[in-house]
């Protein structure tokens, strides 16, 4: 393939990133307190939300992760996709209506309703700040990968230009940047996703088996690719990820945290099931995609390094198909729309980040509450800094994992520390702070560590010949660590406070499930 600048790409992406930075500067305006900063004043529709939060999950893992997957493991790829979808009945049900009725800004305003302030801030931010940390390598890898391809910049000096717009984005327009942003992105990604689908297609004149007999074979593995077990190969991999997925999108800080930004619970279902079929659709056309890959570059010479690999890693599948299909325009508004799939959700992330120091830590527990609100958006600003500058260090640092696969990790300490938190502060009476805490942390450290010693990390990062922990996916191991740990601390705990928290529990719930406040809760 021609290897030198595609004018086309770069044009398309210039025009995206002077529209974002527009958008950046009208936001600007408007940004002028801590809620419209956090959560964008209230004032995005279910409609508009659905869409953001479309744009928030499609995200580089999605577009360039699972097509890089199908393209290398086949079926098996898909595993992500359908477990990334099945998560939404979950935040739907369960989470959707009590997160708006309860909290403010961040998951911890519903955890902390009924526990006391500091230790579970503390928890949830750091559960929310490792959270953002893996996520926010996975998009930087991905975009770093997707520049050094369009502009023939070394890997690092990609990664530091997606890093600076990030800032750049959410430092001056906050939520209401970030969620246009999202909305502009998610229109792009789910048009072009179509086209390139639909291209593919049309090759076989819209007939999958075609497309699948097409791919076998190219594939080295031949029938084996239409089969499970390539890509997780034992029971215990297999249930862990399987939980990490399913439970993890109810503890993505960056997911929900756009509940709060419409104005009220019936939006926010509203917000759902729009995000549902969105993503549903898009999920579709990623297994169409790299199908599609394999059956037209896995053995073409154009898109194939001097070692047989696809240029740019397997993570550039959908990107080169697209230049195979429709040549250096495809290729221009492809990268573009992958491009704003990543600038896009790197936003969302840093903005939940930069939240849990500056409204978490130092609103909540540094200032106990009392604090200047000028103060609070200037530390979120600071916060934005520090954090861009951390995922350009790890995206440089983690330059050859999968992004998919990071992303992975990122929804098993999700589900580990942040999800059974929010669930039981909710549902289960007997929650305490002590049990809360205990069990929180246990289930952040036991995923951390678990990440830290995995083959992943301890192997692939490392050096190391052999993990200490064996399997790739720590979710089964620390979850069922905090969930315990929270039940048994809990239990155990006989504390005066812990009475308070518990009797407080029948007010909390008739909240969540009403959006009722305490003081017309007493009427009922």
């Amino acid at each position: 393939m021609n290897t030198g600048i595609n004018v086309i790409a770069v044009g398309m992406f210039g025009v995206f990133v002077l529209l974002t930075l527009g958008i950046t500067y009208w936001a600007s305006k408007k940004m002028t307190t801590t809620k419209s900063f956090y959560s964008a004043g209230g004032n995005i529709t279910g409609f508009q939300n659905g869409l953001a939060i479309a744009g928030d999950y499609m995200s580089a893992a999605s577009f360039l992760g699972i097509s890089a997957l199908v393209f290398s493991s086949g079926f098996d790829g898909l595993i992500y996709s359908v477990g990334f979808l099945v998560g939404w009945p979950i935040v739907l049900l369960l989470i959707a209506e009590p997160l708006r009725n309860l909290g403010k800004y961040t998951f911890s305003d519903v955890a902390c309703y009924r526990l006391k302030q500091r230790p579970t801030r503390i928890l949830a931010a750091c559960g929310t700040l490792a959270t953002v940390a893996l996520y926010l390598i996975a998009q930087m890898v991905g975009a770093g990968k997707l520049i050094q391809v369009l502009f023939g910049l070394e890997y690092n000096y990609a990664v530091i230009v997606v890093g600076v717009l990030m800032i750049v984005y959410v430092t001056f327009g906050g939520m209401i940047a970030t969620t246009w942003v999202q909305i502009v992105k998610a229109c792009m990604l789910l048009f072009g996703a179509t086209l390139l689908a639909g291209m593919v297609l049309s090759h076989f004149n819209f007939n999958p088996d075609a497309l699948f007999s097409a791919a076998i074979e190219k594939h080295a593995k031949g029938d084996a690719i239409m089969a499970p077990g390539g890509l997780v190969s034992d029971p215990v991999s297999a249930i862990s990820l399987g939980l990490a997925l399913m439970f993890g999108t109810a503890g993505l800080p960056h997911i929900l945290m756009r509940f709060f930004t419409v104005p009220d619970a019936k939006q926010a279902n509203i917000s759902t099931l729009y995000a549902t079929g969105f993503i549903g659709y898009f999920y579709i056309l990623t297994s169409v995609i790299g199908f599609g890959a394999v059956a037209f570059l896995l053995q073409n010479p154009d898109f194939l390094d001097a070692n047989g690999k696809l240029v740019g890693g397997d993570n550039m599948a959908a990107v080169h198909l697209s230049s195979f299909l429709g040549g250096n325009v495809m290729l221009g508004f492809i990268s573009a729309v992958a491009f704003a799939t990543i600038l896009a959700v790197v936003s969302g992330l840093t903005l939940s980040g930069a939240s849990a120091i500056s409204h978490d830590l130092y609103a909540n527990v540094f200032s106990d509450g009392k604090h200047d609100e000028k103060k609070e958006m200037k530390i979120s600003r600071y916060a934005t800094i520090g954090l861009g500058v951390a995922a350009i260090f790890l995206g440089i640092v983690f330059e050859k994992q999968n992004v998919a696969f990071m992303v992975g990790l990122a929804f098993a300490i999700a589900a580990s520390a942040n999800f059974p938190i929010l669930f039981l502060s909710i549902y289960w009476k007997k929650l305490t702070t002590r049990g809360a805490v205990f069990g929180g942390w246990a289930g952040l450290l036991t995923a951390t560590i678990l990440v830290v010693i995995s083959p992943v990390v301890w192997v692939d990062v490392f050096g190391f010949t052999t993990a200490i922990f064996p399997y790739k996916y720590p979710a089964l191991f620390s979850m069922t660590v905090a969930f315990v740990g929270i039940w048994l601390f809990s239990i155990t705990d006989k504390s005066a406070s812990a009475v308070k928290e518990q009797e407080a529990f029948d007010d909390q719930y008739f909240r969540a499930q009403t959006g009722i406040g305490a003081e017309e809760a007493a009427k009922h």
